[in-house]
């Protein structure tokens, strides 16, 4: 069985014993985390989300993400910038899905 879960903005589908990568969740590695925000289970699909359906899993991780360059330029001004960013994230491996 499968579901389709919103967390930070995005849409994940999951599957028991699945690991996911998504944007920073409080708490520390080996803590339990219920996703409420599920948007289909198996056939069932929600209005928006699904009554009474939850995906339980656990935090493996906090990480972060790859570098990202932002850069900035105007021809012909001597204007450059250059500046880098690193998206924290969160590693969860779901332990079960409650329909």
């Amino acid at each position: 069985m499968f579901a389709v879960v919103k967390t930070g903005g995005k849409q994940y589908k999951v599957t028991k014993d699945s690991v996911i990568i998504v944007e920073k969740l409080a708490g520390e590695a080996g803590t339990s985390v219920n996703f409420e925000e599920v948007l289909m289970v198996g056939d069932k699909v929600g209005t928006p989300f699904v009554e009474g359906a939850t995906v339980c899993g656990e935090i493996v991780k906090q990480t972060r993400g790859e570098k990202v360059i932002i850069f900035k330029k105007i021809r012909r001004h001597g204007y450059r910038r250059k500046k880098g960013h690193k998206q924290d994230l969160t590693v969860v491996k779901i332990t079960d899905i409650k329909a």
